[in-house]
């Protein structure tokens, strides 16, 4: 029987930013936008503030475009300051290069397993799924999944009894499956 997890953003993730007031590197976001009209271009940001000071910074999301080139729905969910749509774009690999960030999604997600039944049986099939693009080693989720320690994953690894079609090092961002045989 395959087991189901999935990794579920719980908030919004810390923006790795320098704060040019106080030198501080996180920023908050909390899903505010600011939209600046010049008569037919439309400028748009995604406000954070730093963690530290408090100091507001402006995340471009939208430069010198055409009014009539915006998606009207788009416009109207920044106009409504829509926290979905903050999370999408802190998500968009574009819009992070543009405005040289990184996010820490330390404290940010959880794990739904649908409970703990099947931690009794010999062999568990397990297919993770991302709710979105949140970077965690695969061996902390299976760790927290199953109710080890990181340090005995490794070794279940390293004994054969944990498999995957996925490196299980390093950190995933993307679906996968394992299969654990005690």
């Amino acid at each position: 029987m395959l087991n189901n997890w999935v990794v579920i953003p719980t908030c919004l993730p810390t923006v790795l930013r320098r704060c040019p007031a106080c030198g501080s590197d996180r920023f908050r976001a909390n899903g505010k936008f600011r939209v600046n009209a010049n008569h037919k271009l439309l400028d748009a940001w995604l406000l954070v503030l730093c963690a530290a000071c408090g100091d507001t910074a402006k995340l471009t999301v939208l430069e010198r475009m055409n009014v009539r080139s915006v998606r009207p729905e788009l416009l109207d969910r920044m106009h409504d300051n829509d926290p979905v749509l903050a999370a999408e774009l802190l998500q968009d690999p574009v819009l992070r290069r543009r405005n040289r960030i990184a996010l820490d999604w330390a404290g940010a997600w959880r794990l739904d397993t649908d409970g703990s039944d099947h931690l009794d049986r010999d062999v568990i099939d397990v297919s993770v799924r991302f709710a979105a693009r949140i970077p965690v080693r695969p061996v902390r989720l299976i760790a927290e999944g199953c109710g080890l320690s990181r340090a005995e994953v490794e070794r279940l690894i390293a004994e054969g009894k944990l498999v995957s079609t996925v490196r299980l090092s390093g950190k995933l961002s993307g679906d996968f499956t394992f299969t654990l045989k005690r």
